[in-house]
């Protein structure tokens, strides 16, 4: 063995060859102008439409943001040390435009370097309630819109760690805030804490705990320490001249939530045991009915640690649920509790059933509705009118009722019964109008309701307003949009008697604006907005939806966009970009909601940035996997997968713009998984880009995406579907880029790490790019901009640089 320090050097040599170590990069000019555009402002408007606050803000944090100190805890990521998630995206700037035709001005009195956030009206919208994050803590601030001045009213002390961390009393005057606990304990360290022990976890024979593979758990005693300080909070109520008093001491407050008078106040405190299974939201909790005063009026619900729930997406834990406030009534509380026990095994008439109880919360519940799928939500009218909804996962089907509250001895009437994923029978949403108690139930005139509907159609997208009268559910249409330039969104109704509606209006070289609308009187558009194009250099980019069938006769679509420096007649290599959706039937796979004249957005994630470097790009394709009757989507996943990237390519090809041996496949996420089983189970692409996905399906063995089968009961199905069990297979050049801090269930960095040695120790060309600090999606400023660096030369080398094949390659 003379030679085995030889073999080492050697060894080590190669070792220190396989990684590469860069600086954050930035790619070309033409894709970094884009990607710097400023966002136009996030706008929030008074219910009248009179005043407006803008809010402004970068397109990325930094990578320091992303570095400050960082906790992952139950499901939470928390910075410690100022009490607020960590992933907080922040505004940096408040303008505000008091009437409709005046100009917005900066807001006085805001700190510099302000990052602000949880941004919420007053009762009488006259003020806005916001928080400030500063090194040290969380700040309590108030916008005067009147004035448009800013004040700090409290120091940084707020706990906002399990969300919002204040609610407004009725008076206008005072605000129940969330305040670090006097009685919080110091953190422990969990690099530096010594164990007292080892970290046991138990099941019990027959009981099973069937769950996804949920990130950020908590994982031993330190964990749970460190979860319970920071989730402590005492509540107080807080004056407008900053002056506060204790409302209620120390506990795990998780939700606030005011009746729509005012007199009560539902609390949800989160409870122990906590588990190392499920995140924060299905630990033990309690709910808690309280008068304005502080005062408890009734011990309401008490929930237990939800570990085992039965098996099935439709599965639910038994007892009261969902619970709220009526929006048409002073306070009237109302819940659901599932007939079935919450398993969707049982054959049962009624899936649930909704109670309500009225103030004081002492009598026995009433009786509203059944309902025959699992309970989506209610919109309250009045006292003899409301909406109820349900649906059923495994149908795709969603109900609507029309109900008497008053009376559950009225039959409620089925108003819809249809597939949710049929876009094209939609009949719309219904109107809400904002009440004396600052709540938002139905707009309703006599016996009629009105509603505001997508408009989607084999012929395009043109919105609507509809008028249903619910005693006889004749339906008449007032209005919809004939835009064929253009694109229409009906965003909200101001006032249905004038006929006031506020629309948004886009093409594919405009952005986004804001206009009113009156349906009655045949006036001009109001603007209300007048935001400027900021990708002036795509504007004029050709961008078409191109329609093309599957070896079925599935119709399929995509969006279509040709380089800016396209030339008739010149072949270009293509990117194109996609993500898998599950259907149960063919008629709502097939329809397409693409619209050529929607404002061409380059947002971070997007592939449109290559058209500017003389790229076909065909984003959004359609990649339906359908499963009908009997038969399950994912049964013949991997055929589909391929049918649908064939039939993508046919069409771009037979129109001529494309050399098919030059076509690059990529998606983010499930779109990830969708990319390197491509490259695995066809030839049809010269190289891809995976980005934050899963590729081995038995690391997730309780169900993935849609499928709800448990790799028990469908081996051969996770076995096929997992693109690391056919890395053997895959030769085509793959990009695996993932962020290290991923939070989404099932796509652990693990996934690509794993897959990348996989594929490297069969010898496949694969390059694995790791972002610090980023989750499932990306933030950091210097991630995205390297991201797009490696895509293009990614791109550049494999697709658009690729060699000719050879005559024994073809």
């Amino acid at each position: 063995m003379k030679n085995l320090p030889l073999i080492l050097l050697l060894f080590l040599g190669i070792c220190g060859f396989s990684q590469e170590n860069l600086t954050y990069q930035k790619p070309p000019q033409e894709i970094l102008e884009l990607a710097e555009a400023p966002l136009a402002p996030s706008m929030r408007m008074d219910h009248e439409g009179e005043n407006f606050v803008f809010l402004y803000r970068s397109n990325f944090k930094s990578i320091e943001e992303l570095s400050e100190t960082e906790m992952r805890l139950g499901g939470l990521r928390i910075n410690p040390k100022t009490n607020i998630s960590s992933r907080q995206r922040y505004y940096t700037n408040i303008k505000v435009r008091a009437g409709r035709k005046n100009k917005e001005t900066t807001t006085n009195g805001l700190p510099k370097n302000g990052r602000f956030a949880n941004f919420t009206w007053s009762p009488n919208q006259k003020m806005m309630a916001f928080t400030n994050t500063v090194a040290t803590g969380v700040e309590l601030w108030i916008l005067d819109i009147a004035t448009n001045t800013a004040k700090k009213i409290t120091d940084a002390t707020l706990n906002a760690n399990t969300g919002r961390p204040f609610s407004w009393f009725k008076d206008n005057n005072s605000l129940l805030v969330k305040f670090i606990s006097s009685e919080k304990k110091q953190l422990i360290d969990t690099k530096t804490a010594v164990p007292t022990g080892p970290t046991i976890s138990v099941s019990e024979a027959g009981k099973k705990a069937q769950n996804r593979t949920y990130q950020d758990l908590l994982k031993n005693k330190t964990d749970e320490h460190n979860f319970e300080q920071l989730a402590l909070s005492e509540l107080h109520k807080v004056n407008l001249d900053g002056s506060k008093n204790l409302w209620k001491s120390s506990d795990m407050y998780r939700n606030v939530s005011f009746s729509p008078d005012g007199t009560y106040v539902l609390v949800t405190t989160i409870e122990k045991p906590f588990s190392y299974l499920v995140p924060y939201r299905r630990f033990p909790s309690k709910t808690t009915i309280y008068n304005a005063a502080g005062s408890i009026v009734n011990e309401f619900s008490k929930v237990p640690l939800i570990e085992d729930l039965p098996k099935g997406f439709m599965a639910t834990r038994t007892g009261k649920r969902n619970i709220s406030w009526r929006d048409d009534k002073p306070a009237t509380i109302y819940w659901t509790e599932a007939l079935d026990g919450g398993d969707p095994a049982k054959k049962v008439t009624y899936r649930d059933v909704i109670y309500e109880l009225n103030a004081p919360f002492n009598a026995e519940p009433t009786t509203l509705i059944k309902t025959i799928g699992r309970f989506a939500g209610i919109e309250w009218g009045n006292n003899q009118v409301a909406i109820a909804y349900d649906y059923w996962w495994n149908t795709r089907n969603t109900k609507t009722y029309v109900f008497n509250p008053s009376n559950n001895k009225s039959e409620p009437k089925i108003i819809s019964d249809r597939n949710y994923q049929d876009k094209y029978s939609d009949p719309g949403n219904f109107i809400t109008k904002r009440n004396e108690f600052g709540r938002y139930p139905l707009d309703l005139i006599d016996d009629k309701a009105y509603l505001i509907g997508d408009g989607y159609s084999e012929k395009g997208k043109f919105p609507f307003v509809d008028e249903m009268n619910l005693k006889t559910l004749k339906t008449t249409r007032l209005y919809q949009s004939n835009l064929t330039d253009k694109v229409e969104a009906i965003s909200s109704a101001l006032d249905i008697k004038k006929g006031e509606f506020i629309v948004r209006l886009e093409s594919k070289n405009e952005y986004p604006n804001y206009y009113i609308r009156n349906l009655k009187k045949r006036i001009g558009l109001i603007p209300l907005t007048q935001f400027e194009n900021p990708f002036k250099s795509i504007q004029n980019v050709h961008k078409e939806v191109i329609k093309y069938n599957r070896e079925d006769g599935l119709e399929l679509s995509g969006t279509l966009y040709l380089p800016t420096n396209f030339e008739k007649g010149k072949k270009y290599p293509m990117v194109m970009w996609a993500y898998p959706e599950e259907f149960k039937d063919k008629s709502s796979a097939g329809q397409n909601t693409k619209n050529s004249n929607e404002f061409t957005y380059p947002w971070y994630g997007s592939p449109v940035y290559w058209v500017t470097r003389g790229y076909v790009v065909l984003d959004d394709a359609s990649f339906p996997i359908v499963g009908e009757g009997d038969e399950q989507p994912n049964d013949t996943f991997i055929k589909q997968l391929v049918s649908n990237a064939k039939a993508a390519i046919d069409a771009v090809d037979n129109l001529g713009y494309i050399d098919r041996n030059k076509v690059a496949v990529g998606g983010h996420s499930y779109g990830a998984f969708m990319t390197a089983n491509l490259l695995a189970h066809s030839n049809l692409f010269a190289a891809g880009i995976a980005r934050s996905g899963a590729y081995n399906r038995t690391l997730t063995p309780f169900g993935f995406q849609s499928e709800e089968r448990n790799y028990w009961e469908a081996p051969e199905i996770y076995y096929n579907m997992s693109p690391f069990m056919h890395a053997d297979t895959m030769k085509t050049p793959l990009l695996l880029i993932h962020g290290e801090a991923d939070n989404n269930s099932g796509t652990y960095p693990l996934q690509s790490e794993r897959y990348f040695n996989a594929l490297k120790g069969l010898g496949a060309p694969v390059r694995l790019v790791m972002l610090p600090k980023e989750s499932h999606g990306y933030s950091a400023k210097e991630s995205v901009l390297h991201m797009l660096w490696e895509q293009d030369q990614w791109l550049e080398k494999h697709v658009k640089n690729r060699p000719e094949k050879t005559e024994e390659e073809k």
